[in-house]
């Protein structure tokens, strides 16, 4: 299902405008609902899909959902203490906790991030967080994520021209590690 919206205005000769996209996901007797937002360049046609946008909306949520089942099952903070914490509601981190939310991508057999979560919530729980180290070590992830391919289905579903065995670019792009 897509819904365009042209926001009326124009800069320049080309017409900016955002479309939303709704792919209803089913896994595990459950359906997941992702909402993608994205721009149209009108002068080509060409969808503009920026990987970061399909992440918010995929890789985002899960490790969130990751650090909150973290916090909550093995650190024994109160379900509102890591609302407070990631900056969502008690009941986000209540179905991040029941695995209902925030599990779109399945990233629990990857081992390279099983560090990464630590150290961010080593971050968290210590006391030692600083904003800039934070989000280093949660692109560092991300990195990671799309590195599996895991992000393509949602690219090509965002915009059916991607060619999923051309594209590549998660894959090989020089993305930072550390």
């Amino acid at each position: 299902m897509c819904h365009d919206g042209f926001l009326g205005r124009k800069e320049g000769f080309l017409e900016v405008s955002f479309s939303l996209v709704r792919h209803d996901i089913r896994h595990n007797n459950m359906t997941y609902v992702i909402l993608i937002y994205f721009s149209q360049n009108r002068i080509s046609g060409e969808t503009l899909i920026v990987p970061c946008e399909i992440a918010v909306k995929s890789v985002v949520p899960t490790v969130k959902a990751l650090i909150a089942k973290e916090l909550v099952e093995k650190r024994g903070l109160k379900q509102d203490e890591v609302a407070e914490i990631l900056g969502i509601s008690q009941s986000a981190v209540s179905k991040y906790t029941r695995k209902v939310r925030g599990y779109v991508i399945k990233v629990d057999d990857i081992e390279e991030l099983e560090p990464i979560i630590e150290k961010m919530i080593a971050l968290i729980v210590n006391g030692t967080y600083q904003r800039a180290e934070f989000l280093k070590i949660f692109c560092q992830m991300c990195t990671i994520i799309r590195r599996t391919s895991l992000m393509c289905q949602f690219c090509q579903k965002t915009d059916p021209k991607i060619k999923i065995e051309e594209c590549g670019f998660c894959l090989t792009s020089n993305l930072p590690q550390k």
